[in-house]
């Protein structure tokens, strides 16, 4: 009976994690992946890629946690969230933050051999995941602060590649940040009536009709900075390659997008996950 509860306790935590919708750890990892790709010069080092695979996975869903903590008292009014772990009361407020914290201890111990400026960073990263819910109390655009949360991998990969943080990964964190805006909108495009209904703010909301439009232009911005990137680093056809099929992948989602529907807005959202890989493949070819 005790291995039973603790069995049914252990898949509640996770859930709460989200293990079972990796489409988030995706979203970090393609990023953090290409800036460790590009920092070594397309050589990376295998024990760093296994830290920060398994540090991005540890740190998204220590914020999933921190995220489901600070909107437990909102996400029961929003129809797709109302069954969380949380939210419905199957665990408490406590056991969240435990969790979380064993995640972010855990993740941070992976980087303890790396030099001081990624520890550093690493320290950053945690303070702008844990605010990040918070941001969508007042800020119009808290997607845009996602967009740094999600790609804060890319100068912790650089740090620990080079000990330094060139403006090469400022450029790619700034993309990411539009590639967020653009996702992240897609999946705010799903709740904007629960969230108008109890004051959330989000880009849906922001952008009002403009929503599509807003989201194509954030790919556009996006897909135009990595391939500054590229043109600067003087990388081939392969990661030209790899940019055309990102794009084409973006306009596939305007057509889902398009009608505003929300079960087509939320597979818009998670087929994101193509479009990274496909500019991570652009590096790996390169």
């Amino acid at each position: 009976m005790q291995t039973l509860l603790i069995k049914r306790r252990l898949l509640l935590y996770a859930r709460l994690v989200r293990l079972d919708k990796p489409i988030g750890s995706l979203l970090l990892l393609w990023p953090t992946l290409s800036a460790l790709w590009l920092a070594s010069g397309g050589l990376p080092d295998w024990r760093l890629l296994l830290i920060f695979s398994a540090g991005t996975v540890l740190m998204r869903s220590a914020g999933c946690a921190i995220n489901d903590y600070a909107d437990r008292d909102f996400d029961k009014h929003v129809q797709r969230t109302a069954g969380r772990p949380l939210t419905s009361g199957q665990i408490s407020g406590s056991e969240a933050l435990a969790v979380a914290a064993v995640l972010a201890l855990t993740a941070f111990a992976l980087i303890v051999p790396l030099n001081t400026l990624t520890k550093q960073l690493s320290l950053a990263a945690v303070l702008i995941a844990a605010s990040y819910p918070y941001f969508k109390r007042f800020f119009a655009l808290p997607q845009a602060y996602l967009g740094i949360a999600f790609g804060f991998g890319i100068p912790m990969a650089y740090a620990a590649v080079q000990n330094q943080v060139p403006m090469q990964a400022w450029l790619l964190l700034l993309a990411n940040v539009f590639w967020a805006l653009a996702y992240d909108t897609e999946y705010a495009m799903v709740d904007r009536e629960d969230d108008l209904k109890i004051g959330i703010r989000t880009s849906a909301i922001t952008f009002g009709r403009y929503d599509v439009a807003a989201v194509m232009l954030c790919y556009a911005i996006s897909l135009g900075l990595i391939a500054l990137v590229g043109w600067q680093a003087h990388l081939g056809v392969g990661f030209a390659a790899g940019i055309l099929v990102a794009a084409a992948i973006a306009f596939y989602h305007w057509t889902l997008i398009r009608d505003r529907e929300r079960m087509a807005c939320f597979a818009a959202f998670r087929h994101n996950n193509w479009l990274g890989a496909a500019v991570f493949a652009g590096f790996v070819l390169a």
